[in-house]
């Protein structure tokens, strides 16, 4: 791929571009700060085949040149590419807390990676520290109980049975003296529950 640089206004922002949410703003923070390392890719008549939120944030910075790519492709081609490029940006999940291990590093760099403030403070809110619990789920949950195991296959079910329950970061010992476990969970009164859940039926 070779890669040029050329002054802005001779770039033609396609007329049709499917995708319209874009994060300008974030784009914008993002050069600035790293620059440019992706070049924004067009025909060979300048029409912006990808990066048009490149385009869009390079103004708002005042840049004069920027560098682009000419991709060899056909008329249909291009129209594939574009919406391919959208779409596959699209299909990436994130292991959250590898996720939070790398967000941990950067420090100073934090507001350059996308993610807006209430994101960074969910993701980097404080470790507890690794109390005992009031209730260990080995003396709470046993045959002397009568229990259920609720399960969900998606995340908004899970964030609303959270929030219902009031489901909390626990700690736990290990059978085999190995240090504390942590995970999200809580040991329900099903009567009580019941009773309060009647009240909204």
């Amino acid at each position: 791929m070779k890669v040029e640089t050329i002054d802005i206004d001779k770039l033609i922002p396609y007329h049709n571009n499917p995708r319209k949410d874009q994060a300008v703003d974030k784009v914008a923070s993002s050069i600035h700060e790293y620059g440019f390392q992706q070049p924004i890719v067009v025909d060979k008549n300048m029409v912006v085949i990808v990066g048009h939120t490149r385009l869009l944030a390079s103004k708002k910075l005042g840049l004069k040149k920027v560098p682009i790519a000419i991709a060899n492709l056909s008329k249909s081609q291009a129209k594939a590419y574009r919406i391919a490029d959208n779409r596959l940006n699209e299909e990436g999940n994130w292991d959250i807390d590898l996720l939070k291990n790398e967000l941990s590093d950067l420090n100073g760099l934090l507001n350059n990676t996308g993610f807006d403030d209430s994101e960074l403070d969910k993701l980097l809110e404080k470790k507890e520290k690794e109390e005992e619990p009031e209730i260990e789920f080995s003396e709470e949950v046993g045959e002397q109980h009568n229990y259920i195991i609720l399960y969900f296959d998606n995340d908004i079910d899970w964030l609303s049975a959270q929030t219902h329950f009031n489901l909390k970061t626990v700690s736990s010992k290990r059978s085999n003296g190995k240090p504390w476990s942590k995970g999200i969970g809580r040991v329900v009164n099903g009567g009580k529950y019941l009773t309060n859940l009647n009240k909204f039926t």
